[in-house]
């Protein structure tokens, strides 16, 4: 007969044997935690620039975007071209499909934050800037921006000539999964280079966070729907959509044309 006493030492032998053990019992319970600790924007951003940059989306009144574009595109010449504003406008447009009677303007601050900074400061003595910004609200109906880091492995979006249209695809992630997400595409972006439809992939810092926009060009819808049918044809692409699609909690896409003054075309 077995000892009540045993069935009772017994287990705990074998808990303080476990319990020393510093092997794969352990490992089964405790959380790994990754040494290596930085923020996400310097884990994902390119080292080599120092590029902030600003989205705008205006909800423009339907009767007033004509006066809105002519109005909008000679005050973005003025800042782009004005040497004392850190400033310049990277592309502007009009959704085609999507948001309608929305402009999108995307601005880039070489130097940062302190770029940011020196320049709300100039704009708010700026008289002229100021009534602008008065005539602007009569022609909006709501509007919000976004503070953005470019991604390290996507193209910088350069000026270029057209015509194209462009697509740009929003994504909302999970909290906690941007490193996955730059992860992935870091691998994937060769797979959508080769038509030179890449022109650049962002994530928000400040607004609503956890929100990446990739920005695309294409001759046409045709020519959109083609490059992105091709895609699927090269190996590793499928792997890409398998491993991010759990990381979103939603996403859209906007196609859009560029304004007369936008440097993307």
């Amino acid at each position: 007969m077995i000892c009540p006493a045993a069935l009772i030492l017994e287990p705990m032998k074998m808990l303080s044997h476990y319990s020393s053990d510093k092997g794969w019992f352990r490992s089964l319970f405790v959380h790994k935690v990754d040494a290596r600790k930085d923020a996400h924007s310097n884990l994902l951003s390119k080292k080599e620039t120092s590029n902030l940059y600003k989205i705008q989306f205006h909800d423009v009144k339907p009767e007033c975007l004509e006066a809105y574009n002519s109005l909008e595109a000679e005050v973005q010449k003025r800042l782009h071209e004005d040497q004392d504003y850190p400033c310049e406008v990277v592309g502007s447009w009009n959704t085609w499909y999507g948001e309608q009677d929305q402009a999108v303007h995307l601005w880039r601050y070489r130097g940062g934050y302190p770029a940011l900074t020196d320049c709300l400061q100039k704009l708010r003595a700026n008289k002229e800037y100021l009534e602008f910004r008065k005539e602007r609200a009569k022609m909006l109906l709501s509007r919000r921006n976004e503070l953005l880091l470019e991604f390290s492995f996507w193209n910088e979006p350069l000026p270029r000539q057209g015509p194209n249209l462009y697509e740009m695809r929003t994504y909302y992630l999970k909290p906690g999964t941007m490193i996955e997400w730059g992860n992935r595409w870091a691998r994937a972006i060769k797979h959508r280079q080769e038509n030179n439809e890449a022109v650049g992939g962002f994530f928000t810092q400040i607004g609503q966070l956890y929100v990446v926009h990739h920005l695309w060009a294409y001759e046409s819808l045709q020519a959109r729907e083609e490059t992105r049918n091709s895609a699927w044809r090269k190996e590793g692409w499928d792997v890409n959509v398998y491993y991010t699609v759990p990381l979103l909690q939603s996403m859209e896409s906007r196609i859009m044309i560029p304004t007369k003054s936008s440097p993307l075309q």
